[in-house]
Parts: C-alpha cells; structure tokens; sequence
C-alpha cells in the first residue's frame, strides 16, 4: 500500500474569480474618473481639462484592464486544454 505524502499549502488560496471582471471594471475606473473631476471642482482647477485627464484615464485604464483580462483567459483556456489533451 503506497501513501503518497500530505504536502503543505503555503500561502493564501487562490480567490475565485469575479463574476463580472468587466462590468467591475468599468464602475471602479468611472468612479476614480469621477473622484479626478470632482477634485478638480472643489480646488477650482480648470474642470474642462480635469474631464479631458478623466476621460483619458477611464479610457487607458479600462482598455489595459481589458487586455489584461483577455490575456489570463486564452492563458487559461491554453492551460486547461494542455491538461486535457485537447486543442
């Protein structure tokens, strides 16, 4: 009878995934465009150019996010089918 030895798991689980990584995205980067114009307000900085640096801002980050998410997903789809043995 051959036991295969206990291996300790070193380090915090993996956490599940989002259930909506986009959707979560787009609020978390809207809101920080939102905070960006509403500082420019209150300190009275020019507020169209604080809505063109939030613009800017919402649409690099939101873009990379996204490519970033796509990216883990073919890795992931790419792993899985290793495993499986299928293309």
């Amino acid at each position: 009878m051959s036991r295969q030895p206990r291996r300790l798991r070193w380090g915090a689980p993996e956490p599940p995934p989002p259930r909506h990584p986009y959707r979560d995205t787009f609020l978390v980067y809207g809101a920080l465009a939102v905070i960006v114009v509403l500082v420019a307000w209150a300190t009275g900085g020019g507020l169209w150019k604080a809505l063109a640096v939030a613009a800017a801002f919402f649409i690099a980050a939101t873009g990379w996010n996204t490519y970033r998410l796509r990216q883990r997903a073919r890795e992931a789809r790419a792993r899985s089918s290793e495993q499986t043995g299928r293309p």
